[in-house]
């Protein structure tokens, strides 16, 4: 079964629902053998286009991934690049702000994370917490520095800031795709109990994780309207359907291995000086022999 990623697009412009988004689709492998040959096939040829990526160094990349907890972008980060030169591929976990980060405006730490020319970053998690958590809990914004949390324009501003950015970005040569991990709250209780049943997870699990569930309903309707208010052309949200980790791997390894196909990229060829040089220190080593 091909992979298309327009399946998975949300697209510019339109409103989105959730509810209307499959968190399970019918998987496009039918072993794990398969599943396997499948997801290195794609490992190997993104390796191959990281090294284009790098030796053009015009562009760079940009991966960002939200989701409810225990929708797997740990997962998904460690399976889909686990291919990536790491001198070519920088992840970035965005954890609660420190007391320095809260004194500058909220695009200001993931600013400072962006990936150089000719190589790949990964946010999870990124500046879309300030409209999603915080919107959740809008007391956060307190202690940020801001004033009245009921003020509804805080969240349009943060859109458009957020949009003014990768615009930005994308006009200078990164190319972002952003993925939201979409886990139904059933799944998620199925993987919390496997977090207490294995001792080697338990350190990713606490009660605030129950908690957060209480405000499934408000983060369904704060990832709605980010979803439909900072999808771009020049940088896609794509919301896949997480209750299946293997499928996910391949549907992402999928969108991303599509976006730097569609890249204008070529290793550089030699300039006639440059052929010269090199035909001098052939002969160089050569005459060693």
């Amino acid at each position: 079964m091909k992979i298309n990623s327009i399946d998975y697009l949300v697209r510019p412009g339109k409103k989105v629902k959730l509810d209307k988004w499959p968190t399970i689709v019918k998987p496009v492998y039918k072993s794990k053998d398969e599943y396997k040959k499948l997801l290195g096939e794609h490992i190997d040829e993104l390796n191959s286009l990281q090294n284009l990526l790098y030796a053009h160094n015009k562009y760079s990349v940009l991966l960002i991934f939200q989701s409810m907890d225990a929708a797997g972008k740990d997962s998904s980060i460690k399976h889909v690049m686990s291919g990536i030169n790491p001198q070519g591929c920088q992840v970035f976990s965005f954890k609660h702000p420190s007391a320095e980060e809260l004194e500058h405006d909220f695009l200001w730490r993931e600013i400072r994370c962006l990936p150089e020319r000719g190589k790949i970053g990964i946010f999870n998690r990124s500046h879309y917490e300030e409209v999603l958590i915080v919107r959740v809990h809008p007391e956060i914004l307190h202690s940020e520095g801001l004033g009245d949390e009921s003020n509804k324009t805080v969240w349009q501003n943060r859109y458009r800031s957020i949009v003014d950015l990768e615009s930005h970005l994308h006009r200078n040569g990164t190319q972002i795709i952003k993925f939201f991990l979409h886990i139904s709250k059933e799944e998620q209780r199925k993987r919390f109990l496997k977090r207490i049943d294995d001792q080697k997870k338990n350190w990713k699990f606490s009660t605030a994780d129950v908690e957060e569930r209480k405000f499934w309903k408000q983060y369904m309707k704060a990832y709605e309207d980010c979803l439909a208010a900072t999808s771009l052309p020049s940088a896609p949200w794509y919301v896949i359907p997480a209750d299946d980790k293997e499928n996910a791997h391949l549907i992402i390894s999928q969108i991303v291995l599509d976006m730097l196909n569609e890249l204008k990229m070529m290793y550089p060829k030699p300039n006639p000086k440059r052929k010269q040089e090199l035909k001098k220190i052939r002969k160089m080593l050569n005459d060693e022999a």
